[in-house]
């Protein structure tokens, strides 16, 4: 294991000694490459940096008190890369060469794996490009597949801390039956000034409403939203968010615990009526709210008087973090150990 200082770890980049790659060429996949490389040599044509033709996935690999290394749900960011992959006309990757690449990257970089209950994990970042010179708006004929690993700390400087969020009216993320439901890089370049102008205002993050209307809640910057009320578990249903792997982790834990679940539109009054909020996703895992702003309207809707997250987030938590560290019961297959 690497000397690091663990615990001080931000939610950064940290040269690894090996990515791994993939060609599609000629119809294709090829074999899987290991390189030393930070960069990549593509030609000024490529369609992703002229027309978006770039998926990424994000997904965490654990060392375990048992001292196994388990990744969590990888199937499932195999599967949300294909579909991100249909969405913007790039060859789907199998799911078995994706989860060998995955196992491949983070036993290769098994030095950089944090210790457990050292706050840290290893982020894992597979990402797929067209490669292929194309001046005309189509699809390329060349793809390059590649995963890269870093060692990260928390999403949030605080941890697990309750943190504040601001409602944004000027910008819209995604609109519906637009990109936003596939994992792609223009719905991030589209909330770096939100982004950027709610953290100058002090907030951890934008929270974004619907683009049609602007009375629903769509996400929370770039994690899915859930809220707490009467023992349920609610989170909004939408056509413009990507479909979180942790949200619909904690959907199923949360039955699993005993709560009803329900996904549906919530209108943004009804944020007045929960007890407790969150923030979900790979980087934060929950990220509890202590509240929204929506400093248009001069309106504050809190859910942690005392900042600090609440009884059922706290629960979902300590829950979900217990199957990735192989302590809970993996009644549900999850996890993978990649290394033993």
């Amino acid at each position: 294991m690497k000397e690091i200082d663990w615990s001080s770890l931000s939610f950064g980049y940290m040269k690894t000694d090996y990515n791994v790659r993939c060609w599609y060429r000629n119809g294709a996949w090829g074999e899987i490459e290991v390189s030393s490389e930070e960069t990549l040599n593509i030609h000024m044509a490529a369609t992703c940096l002229h027309y978006g033709q770039e998926a990424f996935e994000g997904l965490k690999a654990y060392r375990c008190p048992d001292g196994k290394v388990r990744v969590f749900r990888m199937d499932e960011n195999a599967a949300r890369l294909q579909n991100s992959c249909r969405g913007i006309m790039m060859p789907e990757l199998p799911s078995d060469l994706f989860e060998a690449m995955v196992t491949k990257v983070v036993r290769l970089n098994e030095a950089y794996i944090p210790p457990y209950e050292s706050g840290a994990s290893l982020y894992i970042r597979p990402l797929l490009i067209g490669t292929g010179a194309q001046v005309g708006v189509k699809p390329a004929n060349e793809y390059l597949f590649i995963i890269f690993v870093s060692p990260v700390g928390p999403y949030f400087k605080g941890g697990f801390s309750a943190n504040p969020y601001a409602i944004t009216r000027k910008y819209d993320r995604a609109a519906p039956l637009g990109t936003g439901t596939y994992k792609v890089g223009g719905n991030y370049a589209a909330s770096l000034r939100a982004s950027k102008e709610a953290h100058d205002a002090g907030y951890s993050a934008e929270f974004y409403l619907d683009a049609k209307e602007k009375n629903f809640i769509d996400e929370c910057g770039a994690a899915n939203f859930f809220g707490i009320k009467n023992n349920t578990y609610i989170t909004p249903q939408s056509s413009s968010i990507l479909p979180s792997i942790t949200n619909k982790s904690l959907m199923q834990l949360a039955e699993d615990l005993g709560l009803k679940v329900e996904r549906r539109p919530i209108p943004e009054e009804e944020l007045a009526t929960f007890e407790e909020a969150g923030a979900c996703g790979t980087a934060a895992v929950i990220s509890p709210i202590q509240r929204i702003d929506d400093p248009e309207n001069g309106k504050s809707y809190v859910f942690s008087e005392d900042g600090k997250p609440g009884p059922i987030s706290t629960m979902l938590y300590n829950k979900l973090r217990g199957v990735q560290y192989g302590i809970e019961p993996d009644v549900h297959g999850w996890t993978k150990v990649v290394i033993e």
